[in-house]
């Protein structure tokens, strides 16, 4: 099945978003204060209300870096900027995982800004049929049930090399719930796809992400 791949943003807008989630969680740190959204800000940015998501890890030059804080709106919050302001000292201060960043970390992390389009939910008639409405390297996944809500972005199953069927087992257990929950009656799953800037090294070139790229590479070197 083909999907039409959702980028919203260029570059630029990339860069000055990430760029502005640090300056955030530096004023944070720094002042306890939070910043407003610049004169500079592009419009689109202010008019947009996506979902949004900081990711914010320690930086490891020779190996996989390790996560540090990762909180986000997934319907969204005001607008693009404002959410990516508020979700990156979000990210830094109350991950509940985390202690609490220092401002002398801030020279030894990456941020990343995960821009999330609008979650669809996917209808079938025969819950097996979800394997093939959702990509890894492409979608995100939000599982539903009762009370019981789990979301992962779409890097996570890049990253971990998981086929479909993982990736809802490993959204039901974010959920708190059984892996096999996508299975049964009343769980409802919800897709969406994400635009991802991330800085290389810390403070230093913000890319644009290609998970599907990520995710083929990744699968060759583990079969060499």
């Amino acid at each position: 099945m083909a999907f039409e791949l959702f980028k919203p943003y260029t570059l630029d807008e990339g860069k000055f978003l990430v760029k502005l989630a640090r300056k955030a969680v530096e004023s944070y740190l720094k002042e306890e204060r939070r910043i407003e959204p610049p004169d500079n800000t592009p419009g689109s940015l202010l008019k947009d209300n996506y979902g949004v998501f900081t990711t914010i890890e320690v930086f490891n030059p020779h190996g996989h870096n390790e996560l540090r804080g990762c909180i986000g709106f997934p319907r969204g919050y005001r607008n693009v900027v404002t959410a990516v302001i508020n979700s990156a000292i979000a990210a830094a201060t109350e991950d509940p995982r985390f202690p609490p960043m220092g401002l002398e970390e801030l020279s030894k992390v990456v941020f990343e800004i995960s821009i999330l389009s609008p979650l669809e939910l996917i209808e079938v008639r025969d819950p097996r049929d979800y394997v093939r409405q959702i990509k890894v390297g492409i979608h995100g996944l939000v599982v539903e049930k009762g009370l019981f809500t789990g979301l992962l972005l779409p890097q996570v199953p890049v990253e971990y090399l998981w086929d479909e069927g993982e990736f809802l087992s490993q959204t039901c257990m974010k959920a708190w719930l059984p892996p096999d929950c996508w299975l049964e009656k009343g769980t409802k799953v919800y897709r969406f796809q994400a635009q991802l800037f991330k800085e290389l090294e810390p403070n230093g070139k913000v890319i644009e992400r290609d998970l599907l790229k990520e995710y083929e590479e990744l699968r060759k070197k583990k079969l060499t």
